[in-house]
């Protein structure tokens, strides 16, 4: 009978221990999971920031683009104002010609020639015998070799 005692002790033992242990893989296991959780929570209210910071941004960028084409608008005014001031009262024309807007004086002038990179008569350096005297034949030379 002092056996049969053994045998439920051992088993009511192994059970408490089989207890004991699940609860603390459960104790564990979850320990991450909360930890997830708060890490998706700190990456969720990050995200909210981001796109705070982006609207603002935006908004920022309209209201500087606003204010840069009104400050080209009062320019343009200003300009109009001077020139038609110099036309009616200024009798000295070189302050008249200062005054004249720029759309005026460059539709006047030359436009300056593209950039080349041969010469006029396509002898430039880019040319096969740029640098060869003329009349003197050169023998093939090879190449030096080191």
């Amino acid at each position: 009978m002092y056996e049969s005692n053994i045998d439920w002790i051992l088993a009511l033992a192994c059970g408490l221990a089989g207890i004991g242990i699940g609860a603390l893989g459960y104790h564990l296991l979850n320990a991450n999971v909360a930890r997830n959780q708060k890490v998706r929570q700190r990456l969720a209210e990050k995200e909210l920031e981001l796109h705070q910071v982006k609207d603002s941004l935006n908004d920022h960028f309209v209201r500087a683009h606003d204010l840069v084409s009104s400050i080209q608008r009062q320019t343009s005014e200003l300009e109009q104002q001077l020139t038609q001031g110099a036309e009616q009262l200024c009798e000295d024309l070189q302050v008249k010609r200062r005054l004249q807007p720029e759309s005026e004086e460059a539709e006047s002038g030359e436009s300056p020639d593209m950039p080349r990179d041969y010469a006029d008569g396509g002898r430039g350096t880019l040319s096969e015998d740029f640098g060869l005297r003329r009349g003197e034949e050169q023998p093939d030379a090879q190449p030096p070799r080191y």
